[in-house]
């Protein structure tokens, strides 16, 4: 593309909600698979056609030692960026079961917005029947007043059988329509997904912007040259980042992914990308088409402001002295507010949203030992940075970690807190170690510059000190809810150690059994 997005003159144009998706019919004749028969599934999306798809997701989204998500479904990150975004309607196509569970915890999570829905049987699922239905939505919902775009997206059943979102128009009445497929057994994880719904409407947006001029965003473009932040951020840390960019001449940009489909070409149209979250690969590949550089890690805690600052001038070509003058306005008081709220104790650090390192980075320069860090998502170039400061200060980082490698780490280290995962927080808890949900309690807080330095301390600090109260509850709760007494019981369990005794017979039988067919 050119070097520079040219805008028209587009007024402002009044937000309003979708529709109301209808109650969706009860699947009939379900194969029974689903994202976590990944082997089966993914067999059966090669057969109808979708082998292109899936070795571009293989490249994109590499899979660790777990082929199967181990948290909620990956299309649940696609979904949330739709639904965050002004004027986009959002289809799903895909099993009742899975869009219920979709439905309701986008609307957990505050979504408010209504989400479409094209139910199927196995008789249009065979028939193509359901293609048309998908397209008679689109049609239907293609109204220029209420929308600027409609996404639609393929969940696992669809994608399988070869649901070909492609053969859609791209617009319909001047409404975009943005097709994607993503399938549990081919995005390992939401946040994953989020790059997957990202990177297709960049790959979209970036075609109108080639083709001429394109509508100027709500809130305006800056008049400085722009830092596109990529990655879902606590509100807060833009702005900061802003001030940080300010003393070199430079502004912040749109946050990828965006609220509106104007920022998009505003996003496009920086003069270098910062990977705050560095795992968008597909969003990186469409700036990387526009000519744009990307700079990975952010300026997070000391060391971190200052190296992230180095590399912004280095992409913006500015000099040395312009870059000193914002290191040096910011890191005496990122300094001043690290040793103000000092973290004292062992920490094992774990998640799935891809700020895990940067949040780990800053409860090291804030005092805390931090042994362990693992997060869900892969290894990129743009995350190496982080990993290498990391290691340096000798904590193992695992990428692509999975439930079993977090609690490991955990029960080996037996930390003072454990961050992590749902089911990390609860094992960690039951074994009388205080744990903090990573993704409710850590990542929505400020992270970036003065405002990010400290801003852990205190909820860390508050959940190291509730060791004592663990302990009294688990030594109170000791032996209930486990083994014999898990459950509800009016007495005491009928416990028969004979029918055990039997049983670990039977077992050891057939153990043996299995055995020797093997040598066979």
């Amino acid at each position: 593309m050119s070097k520079h997005v040219t805008y028209d003159d587009a007024g402002e144009v009044e937000v309003t909600r979708g529709t109301a998706s209808e109650e969706a019919p009860r699947l009939e004749g379900d194969p029974g698979l689903g994202c976590h028969s990944g082997t089966e599934m993914e067999k059966a999306a090669r057969m109808a056609g979708q082998s292109e798809l899936l070795d571009q997701y293989a490249r994109d989204y590499p899979q660790g030692p777990h082929d199967k998500p181990q948290s909620m479904c990956p299309a649940f990150g696609s979904l949330r960026v739709g639904l965050r975004m002004k004027r986009v309607a959002t289809v799903l196509s895909g099993s009742a079961c899975c869009v219920y569970g979709l439905t309701f915890v986008s609307h957990f999570y505050g979504a408010r917005r209504s989400v479409g829905y094209v139910p199927f049987n196995s008789e249009t699922l065979v028939t193509g029947k359901l293609f048309e239905d998908i397209r008679d939505a689109v049609h239907e919902l293609a109204d220029p007043d209420r929308f600027d775009a409609v996404v639609v997206t393929n969940l696992c059943v669809p994608t399988a059988s070869g649901v070909p979102l492609r053969l859609l128009p791209d617009e319909i009445n001047g409404v975009r329509i943005v097709g994607i497929d993503v399938p549990g057994f081919g995005i390992p994880t939401h946040a994953e997904a989020k790059d997957v719904l990202a990177g297709a409407m960049l790959n979209y947006a970036r075609a109108e912007a080639e083709a001429g001029p394109v509508a100027r965003p709500e809130a305006g473009v800056s008049d400085l040259p722009t830092v596109a932040l990529l990655g879902e951020m606590f509100p807060a840390d833009p702005v900061m980042i802003d001030r940080m960019l300010a003393p070199m001449g430079l502004a912040a940009g749109p946050v990828v992914p965006c609220r509106e489909w104007r920022e998009l070409y505003a996003a496009l149209d920086c003069g270098a990308v910062a990977a705050v979250h560095p795992f968008y690969t597909a969003a990186i590949r469409e700036f990387e088409a526009a000519g744009r550089p990307v700079v990975g890690s952010a300026p997070v805690g000391r060391d971190g402001t200052a190296a992230w600052l180095s590399g912004i001038g280095e992409a913006f070509g500015i000099s040395a002295e312009k870059v000193a003058e914002a290191q040096n306005a910011f890191l005496p008081a990122i300094e001043g507010a690290l040793a103000a709220k000092p973290v004292r104790g062992t920490i094992t650090l774990s998640g799935y949203e891809g700020s895990e390192l940067l949040v780990a980075r800053l409860l090291i320069e804030s005092g805390a030992e931090v042994p362990y860090v693992g997060t869900a998502c892969p290894k990129t170039p743009w995350s190496e940075a982080d990993a290498e400061w990391l290691r340096a200060k000798g904590v193992t980082v695992k990428f692509r970690a999975s439930l079993e490698d977090d609690c490991a780490a955990m029960e080996g280290v037996k930390p003072d807190l454990a961050i992590g995962t749902t089911p990390v927080v609860q094992k960690a808890k039951e074994l009388g170690i205080p744990g903090l949900y990573y993704t409710n309690l850590i990542s929505a807080r400020p992270l970036m510059g003065p405002a990010g330095a400290g801003s852990l301390a205190e909820v860390v600090n508050a959940a190291i000190a509730g060791k004592e109260r663990m302990d009294r509850m688990r030594e109170f709760f000791e032996g209930v809810g486990h083994g014999d007494t898990a459950g509800i019981w009016e007495g005491d369990p009928n416990i028969r150690e004979d029918f055990r005794a039997l049983n670990v017979k039977k077992l050891e039988k057939q153990e043996r059994a299995r055995k020797a067919q093997e040598m066979i």
